[in-house]
């Protein structure tokens, strides 16, 4: 999008440099502003152009030359304005204040279009919002992601490594910082896992990992010798099938042969008493 300017990048540049002439003692005379939706958020290119005018309008340089540029180079798509602060007037526009005035528009912009919304910093909350718990997304990821790495190393090799693993340039010098797919850079100490904590937890799980002792056998007492010994009973095994046919037969013991021993018996016991009998006479 161009306002009161057009061309290529150097027609651009060209036409910038002739209005600052207007005003050659002005140190900085390009303001840059960057728009960013949130990770997943996108709008049409109108809405993106409304947004670009706002941003103008509020920040008091509608009238001026600004260009503004679209990326989506990143995971979430964010716009670029450049605004010459000079104008055709020769007036200059005031960059004081301007963090407090893009925190303004950001909320007003975000309402205004059904964007995700953030809160702002603290130095421009209410007091009663300052000590509000902040979340960042980024952070609680990367935070996820150490978090993650240190359960399955074994020493600070292995953490490394896990976390180039996940896409993460690792940055560690008298401290450790992480660098993100995005080039965003973070400490560790930012997330609560400084280079100190980070080796303090690693130290911590290979002391944990203590060899077991041998375990000594001792000679048992005599009585639990005796209880381990197998009784007589339990010595015998029987073959599946012969073990049924002797439970079979010993159920089916034939009457006529249990009577024909009755029988015998009863006759040797009549023998022993008239035998009995005999000797006493």
């Amino acid at each position: 999008m161009h306002n009161k300017c057009f061309g290529t990048d150097k027609e651009l540049i060209q036409q910038f440099n002739e209005v600052r002439q207007l005003n050659t003692k002005l140190a900085k005379p390009v303001l840059h502003v960057t728009l960013s939706l949130s990770q997943g958020e996108s709008l049409p290119t109108y809405k993106l152009a409304e947004m670009a005018e706002d941003c103008a309008r509020d920040l008091g340089f509608s009238n001026n030359q600004f260009v503004a540029v679209l990326h989506k180079d990143t995971a979430h798509a964010h716009m670029h304005i450049v605004a010459n602060r000079i104008g055709y007037d020769g007036k200059t526009v005031s960059d004081s204040n301007s963090y407090q005035k893009i925190t303004k528009l950001c909320r007003k912009l975000e309402i205004k279009h059904e964007l995700k919304q953030v809160l702002s910093p603290n130095a421009f909350l209410p007091k009663e919002l300052r000590n509000y718990q902040r979340l960042d997304e980024r952070k609680e990821k990367l935070k996820a992601h150490i978090k993650q790495s240190l359960a399955g190393a074994r020493n600070y090799e292995q953490f490394e490594q896990k976390m180039k693993d996940l896409r993460y340039e690792v940055i560690k010098m008298r401290g450790i910082g992480f660098r993100d797919q995005q080039k965003e850079y973070t400490k560790g100490s930012e997330v609560g896992y400084s280079l100190a904590t980070i080796h303090k937890i690693l130290t911590e799980k290979q002391e944990l990992k203590v060899e077991p002792k041998p375990e000594i056998l001792q000679p048992k007492p005599w009585y639990e010798k005796q209880l381990e010994k197998p009784s007589q009973l339990e010595k015998i095994t029987f073959d599946q099938r012969n073990s049924q046919s002797i439970v079979y037969a010993l159920l089916k013991t034939d009457p006529a042969s249990v009577e024909g021993i009755n029988q015998s018996l009863m006759t040797e016991q009549r023998k022993r008493r008239k035998k009995q009998k005999h000797l006493t006479l």
